[in-house]
């Protein structure tokens, strides 16, 4: 699997931890850091999850992490990219249903409401989740392709 991380300042030292965890992980075959490298660079988090997510939509990675203060910033920014779904995860339930419901490719965290030990967890459960094409959840996420096919989402 193919993770692309990014954090803006806020979320900079939880995503350099998570992106160390992923690279020791077996599952993963890259990581690619979009930045940011540290918390004295300032370039804001829309910036950084749109480049996440667009490196998603591109093919370039299977699947994204992605840090700002409280999380929020950064999924909303991803899901303005066509065919990239994002969610806040915060708790192992969250994580697993954003893909296993939601076919959601990336997950982001608040490095304000998120402890670092937690995250890990999240992060190593979220790698073993599959989207299943013929669960009840799968014509819900086709309505959304639909819709964002239909209005150049």
């Amino acid at each position: 699997m193919r993770i692309v991380v990014a954090a803006d300042n806020a979320g900079v030292e939880l995503k350099n931890q998570l992106r160390d965890l992923l690279r020791a992980d077996a599952r993963v075959a890259e990581v690619t850091d979009l930045g940011v490298p540290d918390a004295s660079d300032e370039r804001p988090y829309p910036d950084l999850g749109l480049a996440a997510a667009e490196t998603v939509a591109r093919g370039e990675a299977d699947r994204g992490v992605l840090v700002c203060g409280t999380g929020i910033g950064v999924a909303i920014s991803a899901n303005k990219v066509p065919g990239v779904r994002a969610a806040v995860v915060h708790d192992s339930y969250s994580a697993e249903r954003s893909v296993k419901s939601n076919d959601c490719q990336i997950i982001t965290f608040g490095a304000r409401v998120i402890g670092a030990e937690l995250a890990k967890k999240i992060v190593g459960e979220w790698l073993d989740y599959r989207f299943d094409p013929e669960s009840a959840s799968a014509t819900k996420v086709a309505r959304i392709t639909e819709y964002e096919r239909a209005h150049g989402a």
